[in-house]
């Protein structure tokens, strides 16, 4: 009874223990080492150390998932999953209570999902973790997702050449039109939306979100998560927050057809629109507004800005080593850059350039890598792109059009930051599929 007193729906970690975790947890075979030291402790020191650990190592999702015999412990750290540790069934059981309780997920569900929420507090942040359980064939498996404020940046650090940090800063300052992000599931583009608002954000406009879920909140803007349970989805959602005064809209994501025609509706009327939509590439997003049900002549006036990207992991620094780039690769190079617009100055390619290459050591878990950065494409619809929309063109022919209009495709801003040595060819590769 004792332990469920202390359960408040926050995870406090004392200083000391912080302090300590901060100073010695700088890789995964460390954070193993201080689980297996907390596995002699209560189940609250346990979550103590799983948690405050996976926040110094900059986790973004920490997996519990039972097993025939034991269970497993992986986290997630620049898009990429870790194995961690495996331990004993009882101490995963009383994990799974502890973590349900603080998330307000009922102990007596074990038959269906569950989604919650609690928080961390660590060095003076309030951190929060979004818990799901799922059913397995050994029970439930657990996901806690860290949502940590600091991870919110700034339009600057998104990885932006240039030109294109340029553009976006000159688009997100017009007062109408839709800028739309797309890309897959885990590829930035909330992170990068969140960029513009910041970007943009001040007493004299008034910003209003709707999402599913909230991932951070954001000072100063006015921000509503959807609930179907209750009727409340973004289309439903949409149309209250147009009476509601904003000068701009963020849209977590258009889906359906209602959400679509009331979000572009708003972008004809006076109002940013701000959205992501799922598509491999930014051609393709004028197409999934078709499969929706849109029509061209409604699509095209309200589009200002299309964005297509993707996530590439930095080399680390720690242990980064540089090498000649081998023949095959310089052709590939060459090829992927030989139609890039004239505006760009790229140094003539020669095999004693010297590119990035992943090494790996206990600072980057022996990946090579440490942290991410986007790898973008972007294009404008101006008047002649609009009536070109109008045409209902392929993906493939509006591709080569905005290409040949002076669109850098995600895989050519790739290679061009491979030259610069701040990721690497497999990388690229990675994201974007062969060269």
């Amino acid at each position: 009874m004792e332990e469920v007193k202390k359960i408040t729906g926050q995870v406090l970690i004392p200083q000391k223990v912080s302090a300590l975790l901060q100073e010695e947890v700088k890789h995964i075979l460390r954070y193993k080492e201080k689980i297996e030291e907390s596995f002699s402790k209560t189940v609250t020191k346990i979550l103590e150390i799983i948690l405050a650990g996976a926040f110094f190592l900059e986790v973004s999702d920490v997996h519990i998932e039972p097993e025939k015999e034991n269970a497993r412990l992986r986290i997630r750290i620049d898009g990429v999953l870790h194995d961690v540790l495996d331990f004993d069934l009882k101490t995963y059981k009383v994990l799974l209570s502890r973590v349900k309780l603080l998330a307000g997920l009922k102990l007596n569900i074990t038959t269906r999902p569950q989604d919650g929420r609690f928080s961390i507090l660590i060095e003076r942040d309030s951190i929060e973790v979004r818990a799901s359980s799922l059913p397995a064939e050994y029970g439930e498996s657990i996901v806690l997702r860290i949502l940590n404020p600091k991870w919110v940046v700034i339009l600057e650090k998104l990885g932006l050449r240039r030109d294109m940090l340029k553009l976006f800063e000159k688009e997100i300052k017009k007062p109408h039109g839709m800028i739309v992000c797309t890309g897959p599931t885990g590829c930035g583009k909330t992170t990068t939306l969140y960029a513009f608002l910041k970007k943009i954000n001040n007493p004299g406009i008034k910003i209003i979100t709707i999402e599913d879920p909230i991932e951070y909140h954001l000072e100063g803007i006015s921000q509503s998560q959807v609930d179907p349970k209750k009727g409340y989805d973004f289309a439903s959602g949409l149309r209250s927050i147009v009476r509601q005064d904003p000068d701009v809209i963020l849209v977590g994501e258009v889906r359906d057809l209602e959400t679509a025609k009331i979000a572009l509706q708003s972008a004809l009327t006076g109002h940013l629109v701000l959205t992501t939509i799922h598509t491999n590439d930014a051609a393709g997003t004028i197409v999934r507004f078709q499969a929706l049900g849109e029509k061209s002549s409604n699509i095209a006036p309200a589009l200002n800005l299309v964005i297509g990207q993707r996530l590439v992991r930095r080399v680390c620094l720690d242990c980064l080593k540089l090498e000649k780039i081998s023949a095959e690769n310089l052709i590939k190079i060459k090829n992927s850059l030989k139609n890039l617009p004239a505006k760009f100055k790229i140094p003539e390619i020669k095999p004693q350039n010297l590119i990035s290459k992943a090494q790996g050591c206990p600072m980057c878990n022996f990946t090579g890598y440490r942290g991410r950065l986007g790898i973008f494409e972007a294009f404008l619809v101006d008047p002649e792109l609009e009536k070109f929309i109008l045409t209902n063109p392929s993906i493939s022919t509006l591709r080569e059009k905005v290409v040949k209009k002076g669109m850098v495709s995600m895989q050519q801003d790739g290679i061009l930051k491979v030259l610069e040595g701040v990721t690497t060819l497999d990388e690229v590769e990675r994201a974007t599929g062969p060269i």
